[in-house]
């Protein structure tokens, strides 16, 4: 008989039942921490650290651009913002460049900052409504 990990479980718990709004500030943390840790690579010289996590920054933006509707304005522009720091992801990870790193990670913070504004005005207005967070 296995016995679960209360962590696992938790984090597992935590994606399942999050809304999308959660989902993409969940997104947008794991690409930040993913560039924390890229970077780290090219600090120490340790290419694999560099390059697996660039590698999962690209994923996260991969899903991000997947899940756009491109039939609405934003969206296009969003999209057009993921590709160009996609670009840059490539750059960093070819050249060891942590500025292009910086740059990203500037975007992708921004973005969070944002979306975590959403997904409290979503809370707020759905704890007033009488709803469930």
């Amino acid at each position: 008989m296995a016995i679960n990990n209360p962590y696992q479980t938790y984090k597992q718990n935590s994606v399942t039942q999050a809304s999308p709004a959660e989902l993409t500030l969940m997104l947008y943390n794991g690409a930040l921490k993913f560039i924390k840790l890229a970077k780290q690579g090219i600090t120490e010289s340790n290419i694999e650290l560099k390059n697996t996590n660039i590698q999962k920054t690209q994923g996260i933006l991969q899903e991000l651009m997947v899940t756009l509707n491109t039939d609405i304005e934003l969206s296009r522009n969003l999209m057009r913002m993921y590709d160009y720091m996609m670009q840059q992801l490539v750059q960093a990870n070819i050249q060891n460049d942590s500025k292009l790193l910086d740059e990203v990670e500037g975007y992708f913070t921004e973005f969070r900052d944002t979306w975590k504004q959403i997904v409290q005005q979503n809370r707020q207005t759905s704890f007033q409504q009488g709803g469930q967070v």
